[in-house]
């Protein structure tokens, strides 16, 4: 019996059904809109089936030449905006499919002993890889702005907060070198992404496999789905590998847990850009202006940081509410999967873009800084530690500390400013060198111990990680 060609005009599922779908339902049920960004993968975990196809006689090898010929054209053509896509073919998978199948009719073979399940299951692997990858060059280019800024100003005193109250003095190097560490474990957390989506699913089918004589570890080595020895990895379980998205939310949680980071650090500047602090100035190419009030220079780029961190914790908690109640393996639920994590990657990458070049142009204001780290508040704990070296229990130093600055604040002098038989009054244990204390190089050679803002600790953070994000 000949081999019947199938109706171009029919869904590729066609052959149970009597009608074609409504329009609306096309309209609807397409994903080509969002998930033709998939092409590059699909055509590369097809043309990897392909070779384990030929590699176990599915199909010929000049069958599998026509196919591979086919896929490299279609590599090029997907580039172009001319490309067709086709909203009653659903989806990118059968839209390259049926391009595939205007190339050569052994494109009908193709989809030997493969469900779009284990195949959608594949490129969203092949794109996490790619995307954590991205994200990570993306993270060192942040990464190396704020070192260059913190080297360039690693010993220019400012205030700690906390409570946004004035604290203990720092460094705009120890401040800066806090939020590299945090994007350093973004970074480390992207490499995991990409460990966890190492694993080949392809050859699961729709949940069962097949009863052809497929190859999966053979495939697996063929789309770079193995370990450091080589040796390829293959999910367990059909079920779960086209019914698992734990990939989704671990990629949308580490961009969600980026973007928190890069939205604490947008807030520093957003208030050490404003007036009444003054500490930095933001370069005019990436802050705007008022339509109103002609003097206004506005943060706008770090604005939008904060605003974009919400919308990328709103994608992770779209995932969760559409995972939470689906029963395995697959349902249509799932198609909706795919934006959520395509916005986070794009949201994130422009933050990112955005703080690398904006921080390249951007100075602090050195005056406005060491006029607001000389406040002698900032060194009340170290008096305190003064008085416990002096053999005073810290609680009662607290105390007495606590006692002279609300004499200094009644008085209205500044602490070390205040009256020695007064201040003797109150703390007896004070010597005659209690107001050395306030010397902010003092202050600072007293904290050179691992995670304080000692110049040489901070020299020692600032050689790491330059050793790091240049090597």
């Amino acid at each position: 019996m000949p081999v019947m060609a199938l109706d171009e005009k029919q869904a590729t599922w066609g052959g149970r059904f009597s009608m074609q779908p409504d329009a609306l339902m096309q309209v609807f049920g397409e994903s080509v809109s969002f998930d033709k960004r998939l092409a590059p993968y699909d055509l590369k975990g097809s043309l990897g089936h392909a070779s384990m196809l030929a590699h176990v006689g599915l199909i010929s090898e000049d069958e599998f030449i026509e196919i591979k010929n086919g896929i490299d054209e279609l590599i090029e053509e997907i580039k172009s905006p001319q490309f067709t896509w086709k909203l009653e073919l659903e989806d990118v998978h059968m839209n390259l499919e049926q391009a595939l199948r205007e190339k050569t009719k052994a494109a009908d073979k193709l989809h030997t002993g493969r469900s779009r399940n284990d195949q959608v299951a594949t490129d969203m692997r092949l794109f996490f890889k790619d995307a954590c990858f991205q994200l990570k060059i993306s993270l060192e280019g942040a990464m190396s702005s704020i070192l260059n800024l913190a080297k360039k100003y690693s010993d220019l005193p400012i205030p700690g907060y906390t409570h946004l109250q004035r604290a203990q003095p720092v460094t705009v190097g120890h401040h800066l070198l806090a939020h590299l560490e945090a994007l350093g474990r973004d970074h480390e957390r992207f490499s995991r992404v990409i460990e966890h989506a190492n694993v080949c699913p392809l050859g699961s089918g729709a949940i069962a496999g097949s009863t052809l004589p497929l190859d999966r570890e053979f495939v697996a080595k063929e789309l770079g789905f193995v370990n450091e020895d080589g040796k390829p990895l293959i999910t367990p379980n059909g079920m779960d590998a086209v019914a698992d998205r734990d990939l989704f939310l671990e990629f949308s949680m580490a961009c969600v847990t980026t973007s928190l980071h890069l939205s604490r650090m947008s807030e520093d500047i957003i208030l050490w850009n404003s007036s009444e602090f003054g500490f930095i100035n933001l370069p005019d190419s990436f802050t705007t202006g008022s339509s109103l009030m002609p003097q206004k220079k506005n943060p706008d780029s770090y604005e939008l940081i904060r605003g974009k961190t919400g919308r990328i914790i709103g994608n992770l908690q779209n995932l969760c509410v559409a995972i939470k109640g689906l029963p395995l393996t697959y349902n249509r639920d799932l198609q909706e999967d795919k934006p959520p994590v395509f916005d986070s990657l794009d949201q994130l990458s422009i933050c990112l873009a955005v703080v690398t070049e904006s921080l390249k142009a951007s100075s602090f204001n050195e005056k406005n800084c060491r006029k607001a780290a000389s406040d002698p508040l900032l060194l009340a704990t170290d008096l305190a530690d003064y008085l416990v070296e002096r053999g005073v229990p810290f609680r009662t130093a607290h105390h007495f500390i606590g006692e002279l600055v609300s004499l200094s604040e009644k008085k209205k002098v500044l602490l070390p400013n205040l009256d020695q038989e007064e201040a003797l009054k109150i703390c007896p244990h004070l010597g005659d060198d209690w107001r050395e204390v306030f010397d902010l190089s003092r202050a600072f050679k007293k904290r050179e111990k691992p995670g304080m803002p000692g110049p040489n600790e901070i020299n020692t953070r600032l050689n790491h990680w330059t050793s790091i994000l240049t090597s």
